[in-house]
């Protein structure tokens, strides 16, 4: 949606607003003109259903704004003495123009202020509840998001059942896109699994100011870009699913792999310390047995490995720490880091002219806002998804011609920055490798903070080992040794405790 559609349709939801309520209006002692000015009437309907000015921004904020209308709807029926069941649920099920039937058929008047208290005392649960839930919404949405670790691309770095919190501001909160969407709700409905969201109509979205940009090394949240739909067509840009991964290259870059080691400018990059890069493993015995336990307990070893062949072993994924122990143990032969050389046709960009592979592939020039690239029949397949999904250009090739919204191009400036993103676990991770390009209008969030953790091979009976304690309370970002504030949370909340007892005793003295 444009910013001109969306600013017909404002004119439009205007309009049906006035046409609606003009005479409520005047019923509660305001002009009729007023339910017609943009704005200045949500700020007069505030006053008129008894409500705090601040409420009619609410309504302009999106996903918060679809828990506010139907508050308001009610409150505005309500606040013509049309309380009961019915009125609410034809209220809401009519989407509010149940108030145009009051408007123009029926002869309602403007409850006072008496009968407004005697409402008030009966809705102060509700309204609790409804205060609640938008500053959750708003929380959710523009500055801090709960995240789950799905899957095991940052394993030994981010682990599968870690719960997190996400910053929004960090990079800064986008607002919405998705007009239509349960709130805090992703792309489908918990349970029933339905999609949680009107793909129409789309709101021009735009990102706030933040207090960095992702770099190098920042573990990132961000849209799958190329999430589809079941029909094949692209997800609205906020309800692809999400992914996290770490930044690897960011706008300007050269990148390159060669052995499963990144490079940046013809320079290895270097990780932080809390980085623990895993890559598979042939691992060679004189026939002696692996001591499974040893594995995963001691080496903390979590993805699959396996006899392959005559005492040989495939690991799935080794850090570099953990293949230097295995070699060092009584009965090895051999320890090989495995190294994908043959082409691998999935391998971004998808051409058969590439021989690349998950461990050796580019250089690939990583795009950079107002930087412009040569464009050939080579290098289109690098750009051709910027060009056509991301920054909303018509391509056609024809032959050896490229068109760009009807002109020939020999070239292209890029709209916005991108960036690489890469798991740790390098032969366990759906990443860049695979879809190219991260949009910066697809960044989300950073990680920055894992409240719990939990391991998903204990059952729940034995709840003591099923949490990772250790990693309770701990940050995501920063070197060393991630450090757990767990015990300083609990000394904090058992002083609240005390400190709530004993102002409650005093007080109940005092009275």
């Amino acid at each position: 949606m444009t910013l001109l559609q969306w600013f017909i349709f404002f004119l439009a939801v205007q309009v049906v607003h006035y046409l609606g309520t003009w005479k409520l209006y005047k019923k509660a002692g305001r002009k009729t003109w007023e339910a017609a000015v943009p704005v200045y009437n949500a700020v007069i309907l505030m006053k008129i259903i008894r409500k705090p000015v601040y409420w009619a921004a609410l309504l302009f904020i999106p996903i918060v704004n679809l828990i506010m209308f139907p508050v308001v709807w009610v409150l505005t029926l309500k606040s013509f003495g049309k309380k009961s069941s019915l009125d609410t649920i034809l209220g809401i099920v009519t989407l509010g123009f149940y108030i145009y039937y009051i408007n123009y058929v029926e002869d309602v008047k403007y409850i006072t202020k008496e009968e407004y208290d005697a409402e008030k005392k009966k809705e102060s649960t509700l309204g609790s509840l409804l205060f609640a839930v938008v500053v959750a919404t708003i929380v959710h949405t523009y500055v801090m998001q709960p995240f789950t670790i799905p899957t095991a691309s940052l394993e030994k770095t981010l682990l599968v059942g870690d719960f997190l919190f996400v910053s929004k501001f960090h990079y800064g909160a986008r607002t919405p896109m998705t007009t239509v969407a349960l709130p805090m709700v992703h792309d489908s409905v918990p349970v029933v699994n339905t999609k949680s969201y009107l793909s129409w109509p789309q709101l021009p979205s735009f990102r706030f100011p933040g207090f960095e940009k992702p770099e190098k090394n920042d573990i990132v949240v961000f849209n799958w870009p190329t999430d589809k739909r079941t029909d094949g067509t692209y997800k609205p840009i906020d309800k692809k699913t999400n992914y996290v991964k770490r930044c690897v290259g960011t706008p300007g870059d050269s990148l390159s792999i060669k052995d499963g080691v990144v490079y940046i400018d013809n320079k290895e990059l270097i990780l932080s310390s809390r980085a623990d890069i895993q890559y598979s493993y042939i691992i060679k015995t004189d026939g002696t047995i692996l001591n499974d336990a040893y594995l995963k307990q001691k080496l903390h070893i979590t993805d699959e490995y396996g006899l392959v062949g005559k005492n040989t072993y495939f690991f799935r994924a080794l850090t570099n720490s953990s293949a230097e122990t295995i070699k060092s143990l009584n009965g090895i032969i051999s320890v090989e880091r495995n190294v994908a050389s043959e082409a691998d046709p999935t391998i971004f960009p998808i051409t058969k002219t590439k021989s690349w592979s998950q461990d050796n592939m580019g250089p690939i020039y990583i795009p950079e806002a107002g930087k412009t690239v040569s464009l050939t029949k080579e290098t289109l397949p690098f750009y051709e998804d910027i060009i056509k999904e991301y920054e909303g250009n018509k391509l056609q090739v024809m032959g050896n011609e490229i068109r760009i919204n009807g002109e020939i191009a020999t070239s292209y400036s890029f709209k916005q920055n991108y960036y690489w993103m890469m798991g740790d676990n390098r032969h366990n991770s759906l990443d860049s490798r695979y879809w190219g390009f991260v949009p910066e209008d697809h960044i989300v969030g950073k990680p920055v903070f894992i409240w719990m953790s939990l391991d998903q091979n204990v059952p729940w009976k034995n709840f003591s080992k099923k949490v990772r304690w250790d990693r309770m309370f701990t940050t995501v970002g920063g070197e060393g040794k991630p450090v757990s504030y767990f015990k300083y949370f609990l000394i904090l909340l058992a002083g609240w405790f005390v400190f709530d007892y004993f102002r409650k005793k005093k007080k109940k003295a005092t009275n």
